[in-house]
């Protein structure tokens, strides 16, 4: 069962990031002010829930939610960031986004940069244990992957439609055959045997 509230501030917005670990597309991050009555039977972190499920939920959150943003760094930001400060930018640009300012952050992992001079919290597997951010999972995840869906269109061969631009062998069998697209991240490394692959323009 998921808490709905870690500070008891009642404006307290849950932030999470998808796409971390991926070789292309972005990092988005999300966050998420839920009011106190929220309530939702399948609200988990976003990993644990069915793309079908997922896809339920988001709607029911953006109706619900006293304010929610999403925000998207691109493959060449990440490339110049580095992935983590990639997230945590990303986090920050999600809760600038809100309609409605919060007194307090949660944030999943336990890496984060104090924004402004809200108070926060990091707390690990906090899309298992607080609606806020669980929320915020579920969203980062259904944009992220729609966005991989549409790209996935115009590079067919490299099947983000099913990995999602994560890691599988499929995914790194295509980066072997056809090289890297506009879409793949520089700084990682994208092949085990990597010494200089072609970016495709």
């Amino acid at each position: 069962m998921l808490a709905l509230n870690y500070s008891g501030s009642v404006l307290e917005a849950g932030t999470d990031e998808a796409g971390r670990g991926c070789l292309s597309g972005p990092v988005v991050a999300a966050a998420v002010i839920l009011p106190e009555d929220f309530e939702h039977e399948l609200l988990n972190d976003s990993k644990q829930l069915s793309e079908k499920k997922r896809m339920e939920l988001r709607p029911f959150i953006e109706e619900n939610a006293l304010s929610y943003a999403v925000s998207f760094i691109a493959n060449e930001e990440v490339d110049e960031l580095n992935v983590l400060q990639a997230s945590i930018t990303g986090m920050h640009r999600a809760i600038e986004a809100l309609k409605v300012q919060p007194e307090f952050i949660i944030v999943d992992g336990n890496k984060f940069k104090p924004y402004k001079d809200i108070p926060h919290e990091t707390i690990v597997k906090g899309d298992g244990k607080y609606m806020s951010i669980a929320a915020a999972s579920v969203l980062a995840k259904t944009y992220r992957d729609e966005f991989m869906e549409k790209i996935h269109k115009e590079f067919p061969n490299y099947h983000w439609k099913k990995n999602k631009g994560y890691p599988t062998k499929q995914h790194r069998e295509a980066i072997r055959e056809f090289g890297a697209t506009k879409y793949h991240r520089k700084s990682f490394r994208l092949l085990p045997e990597q010494l200089e692959i072609e970016f495709k323009k």
